[in-house]
Formats: C-alpha cells, sequence, structure tokens
C-alpha cells in the first residue's frame, strides 16, 4: 500500500445534532481515495474507549490479522477471539461519504463512542480513531491526553477569533 494511503494526522470536528461529521481533510482525502464505495466503516475499538474508522477494503486486513489471533488463541486456550471477531465484524456500521465530505455517524456507534458535540480524529495508518475529545484528554495514555487538550483549546480558541 503505498504512504499516500495511510491515514496520518489529527483534527477536532463538529458533531451536530443528528450525528452528521464533516471528516477531517487526512481522513476524507484517504477514505476517498482507497475506497470505491465511498463510504467509511465505523466501529468499536479494540481497547480503548473509542471508535475505529476505515475504508470497507480495509475488512480483509482486519480479517487477516483476526485470523493470525485467532490461531495464536486456539494453541493458547483463549476465548478472547470471540469478542475480537465481534468487535472487528459485527459491532460496526457503514456510513456514506456525501458530496461535502460528511458522514452521519450511525446511532449506535455515536452511543458507544460516546461522542457528543465534538470528535477527535486520530490517524493509525491504516485505520483511525474517534475519540469523545473530553475523554481522550482524561485517559491514561499521556501523549493522546496532551493532544485532546491543545486541540480543544486551539479550536475553540479559533472559532473565538473567527467570530469576532
Amino acid at each position: 500500500m503505498h504512504i499516500d494511503h495511510f491515514y496520518g494526522g489529527s483534527a477536532l470536528a463538529a458533531v451536530d445534532g443528528q450525528g452528521r461529521i464533516r471528516l477531517p481533510r487526512f481522513v476524507r482525502e484517504v477514505a476517498l481515495r482507497r475506497s470505491e464505495a465511498q463510504a467509511v466503516v465505523v466501529g468499536v475499538h479494540d481497547s480503548d474507549p473509542c471508535l475505529i474508522g476505515y475504508d470497507p477494503a480495509y475488512r480483509r486486513a482486519l480479517f487477516d490479522d483476526w485470523e493470525r489471533l485467532r490461531l495464536r488463541d486456539e494453541v493458547d486456550g483463549s476465548v478472547a477471539r470471540h469478542s475480537r471477531a465481534r468487535r472487528a465484524f459485527g459491532l460496526t456500521e457503514q456510513a456514506a461519504i456525501d458530496r461535502d465530505g460528511r458522514i452521519a455517524l450511525p446511532p449506535m456507534m455515536r452511543r458507544l463512542g460516546r461522542i457528543e458535540d465534538s470528535a477527535l480524529f486520530v490517524g493509525t495508518g491504516g485505520a483511525f480513531e474517534i475519540w469523545n475529545p473530553h475523554l481522550a484528554a482524561d485517559g491514561d495514555d499521556s501523549a493522546l491526553a496532551e493532544l485532546a487538550r491543545w486541540r480543544l483549546g486551539h479550536d475553540q480558541s479559533q472559532r473565538n477569533r473567527r467570530e469576532d
């Protein structure tokens, strides 16, 4: 996969009352380049209190990773593979990207991710995370918390300047 096809960067985006979000440029451009369907899949993150997003074709990479972990777990006798499979394939919904670069965050995903009036997008290479920025700011990952606090303060000051 070409380097231009990876999600890298971060941005804070407003979420309206119907759950519509204009995807940040770094997400929108990669998703549209990678997806013939002009859509993203949104699901529950494997371990963090956020959502994960990716283009529909990325499911193949997720399946390959899931299969590798399933084979490892069979040797170890772990039952974690069932919950991992549900998160990767069952707790997901596809959202179309409209001509303005927006998606309507599916209501159940919005609820599971505790997304309110803003969302912090963080690129993770093959996918991206969608955080409630206040949860990220209060979380255990100090770098992510600092990023979230900066985005919350910086983006608010930018909005205030535009309103003056």
